[in-house]
């Protein structure tokens, strides 16, 4: 918009008026471009654009240079102005609409995060356990309670798998936000969820979850124990 105030922007506000959305609260000239002042949008709203009534405005219409240079230039101007305004909002709003899908999609999946994380300490102590001279003397036992710590791991993974999945479409779908899921989740209200493993969502797919490591975890403690198992000629 280099050109932005080659003609007064008292005049390329009055062209514009009429098409101003009713979130806008600022809108001044500043450094040879215009900045606007938005309410904060609930990401409720529907996606910001150029109202009809800027398309049926004859005041906007185009006209060639050759015909009359002032006109063509105030009318080019207003509709940058208002291409930009209508751009930025949708950008805010496309923010706040991330955030606002997240709040509904999380649901419980803190405190789902939170299971899963006991669960996996737990399993964590019983396979430290087992390399202990204590777990030569209970072998069968201790292997056992490492089993049942491995499932209950792989359930609790798969419970915040439930809720990963839809927060992992949600990121998918706000895609072109400016906001991380990381700080789309922060602004939801989930600070913590910095820490979550929420895998990718894809049109209706999910991948990579929070099961998914479990399982390779719990493949390389079986295979670690069989090896030992075998060289300490436990089994054939």
């Amino acid at each position: 918009m280099s050109d932005s105030f080659s003609v007064p922007f008292q005049q390329v506000l009055a062209r514009i008026t009429p098409h101003l959305p009713p979130y806008l609260r600022k809108i001044e000239p500043i450094d040879g471009r215009v900045r606007f002042e938005f309410a904060p949008f609930t990401g409720h709203e529907k996606d910001p654009v150029k109202p009809q009534s800027y398309y049926d405005d004859p005041q906007l219409d185009y006209v060639p240079e050759s015909e009359d240079q002032a006109e063509h230039r105030i009318r080019r101007i207003a509709g940058s102005v208002l291409d930009d305004l209508y751009q930025q909002a949708s950008k805010q709003w496309q923010d706040a609409a991330y955030v606002a899908e997240l709040r509904r999609v999380v649901r419980d999946a803190p405190e789902r995060w939170q299971a899963y994380e006991r669960e996996a300490k737990a399993l964590e102590a019983a396979y430290s356990y087992l390399r202990t001279s204590e777990a030569a003397r209970e072998w069968p036992a201790a292997v056992s309670r490492l089993v049942d710590a491995q499932d209950r791991t792989r359930a609790a993974a798969a419970r915040f798998d439930e809720r990963a999945a839809d927060i992992a479409d949600a990121d998918y779908r706000h895609l072109y936000a400016d906001l991380t899921p990381a700080q789309a989740l922060a602004e939801a209200g989930y600070p913590e969820a910095k820490d979550w493993h929420v895998g990718d969502g894809f049109g209706g797919y999910f991948r990579g979850g929070l099961t998914e490591r479990v399982e390779r975890q719990i493949e390389e403690q079986t295979e670690h124990l069989t090896k030992v198992g075998r060289l300490a000629g436990l089994h054939p």
